[in-house]
């Protein structure tokens, strides 16, 4: 079949598009053959070498959607032919991928298959973040970084149908407007306006209840100074590099703050607890509270494409792949 490996870590330009065997699944594994496949920050992550990989060559990509089509021992929750989406499954850049039955989860008929390769990872990580590590609530006041990207559009979503005050950080005038269209109720542009000067102006003083940081090394410790005391500083993403470390003192300097770095793999370690998340998910997208916007489309074979302009900030939403 193919797929896209790297055999060294690098830039883009190791992604090699090969043909290469797969073998049979194995217990409690279930062979999709991928309709489409996500493409995420981690990806990019693990082709650089700042994220380890089993070993090399490796092939990226850690969600997709399509149909079972054939089954590993002791598989008894899915079927060949069921329509599927999955998460945290390495090797999904090839057109079948041999997927963990526990990382699986049975796709409504009424999400296409390319929306759930564009929404799986980024949609659980925001309900994670909205629903698991702070609690968002009606009032709250949330800064969200990354507004325009893939966690941030459909975090902005969810958290206006919360109740909660969403202000948004862009890099870009065109994502700015992009940003306002999905509920945020301010937007600043970190390239020409002063992060914190603008939110204390935005609340009064206050500051925010929750801050939620994909971006790292370029907004921190900034983001620190836009927190209320007793704030919550959540991080959860390096798209700017990862966080120089820092003397934990500075929480309480900056006004008793709780700091927390939560990941995905943690929260769906359980196959239940992604089971509800993901029926979490499906019901706000099916309520028409989170609309999830066409993704960027792309060959398998160009997915060194997909990695430049993901890497270099030239795109808004997810992009996806198909083989």
């Amino acid at each position: 079949m193919k797929a896209i490996r790297f055999h060294r870590h690098g830039g883009p330009d190791v992604l090699q598009y090969e043909n290469i065997e797969i073998r049979q699944p194995g217990p409690g594994e279930i062979r999709v053959r991928n309709h489409a496949i996500g493409v995420n920050f981690i990806d990019i992550y693990m082709r650089t070498g700042a994220y380890p990989v089993p070993e090399l060559p490796f092939i990226p990509g850690k969600e997709g959607a399509g149909e079972v089509v054939a089954l590993g021992d002791g598989v008894d929750e899915f079927a060949i032919g069921d329509r599927v989406a999955y998460v945290e499954a390495p090797g999904a850049y090839g057109a079948e991928h041999n997927v963990p039955a526990r990382v699986a989860v049975h796709l409504p008929d009424a999400i296409p298959f390319e929306m759930a390769a564009s929404m799986m990872l980024k949609g659980l990580t925001a309900q994670y973040l909205l629903r698991r590590t702070y609690l968002v609530k009606p009032g709250d006041t949330l800064l969200i970084h990354a507004a325009a990207g893939g966690v941030g559009q459909i975090a902005t979503q969810w958290a206006k149908h919360l109740g909660a005050t969403v202000i948004g950080t862009v890099g870009s005038r065109q994502k700015a407007e992009l940003a306002h269209l999905n509920g945020c109720d301010h937007v600043i542009d970190y390239m020409t306006e002063d992060l914190v000067a603008r939110v204390q102006e935005i609340t009064k003083g206050r500051g925010c209840d929750v801050v939620y940081d994909g971006i790292g090394k370029a907004t921190f410790p900034a983001s620190l100074d836009c927190l209320r005391p007793f704030g919550y500083f959540v991080s959860f993403g390096t798209a700017s590099g990862p966080i120089p470390p820092f003397d934990i003192m500075i929480l309480a300097a900056k006004g008793s703050l709780f700091t927390t770095w939560p990941l995905l793999p943690t929260h769906i370690a359980r196959h239940e607890d992604l089971i509800d998340m993901s029926r979490d998910l499906f019901d706000v997208i099916a309520s028409g509270a989170v609309k999830i916007s066409a993704p960027n489309r792309l060959k398998l074979a160009d997915a060194a494409v997909a990695h430049h302009r993901l890497e270099t900030r030239q795109t808004t939403g997810a992009t996806i792949l198909l083989p």
